[in-house]
């Protein structure tokens, strides 16, 4: 089954609204943990989101490249590629927590807590029909 060139990249628009909406999230988490743990932890919580964030890019890439070879590999991408992602999120979080001496009660509930509020935003977004710019007709 051949999929339409002219197809809207809608995942990757996903992927670049809900990487935009961690402008209001990641301020609150790291003046949060600036607060609570000092500069460690603000500097901790920032890297926990910036990981975060390129997991979400990542996805939305995948999607619309594997969209573009035909449906059965953007199913297939979708299934395996989360499997895949999860493993790099946490392979680089513990990566970077045995490299580098990081806050990591900080790093860690900043990751979770972005991951799963981006998630959810943009999930409730979608089904209520805000995301205006998406073209599911194409």
């Amino acid at each position: 089954m051949s999929v339409d060139q002219g197809h809207v990249p809608v995942e990757a628009i996903l992927a670049r609204h809900t990487i935009v909406r961690a402008v209001y999230i990641a301020p609150v988490l790291i003046v949060g943990f600036g607060l609570l743990r000092g500069w460690e932890g603000a500097w901790a919580s920032a890297i926990g989101i910036l990981i975060v964030l390129a997991n979400f890019w990542l996805a939305g890439a995948i999607l619309s490249v594997s969209f573009r070879i035909g449906l059965q590999a953007y199913h297939a991408a979708a299934l395996i590629s989360f499997f895949l992602r999860i493993a790099l999120l946490v392979g680089v979080m513990y990566l970077i927590a045995e490299i580098v001496e990081i806050d990591r009660l900080a790093f860690g509930i900043s990751a979770v807590i972005a991951y799963l509020v981006l998630l959810v935003w943009e999930a409730v977004a979608v089904s209520r029909g805000d995301e205006r710019e998406l073209n599911w007709a194409k």
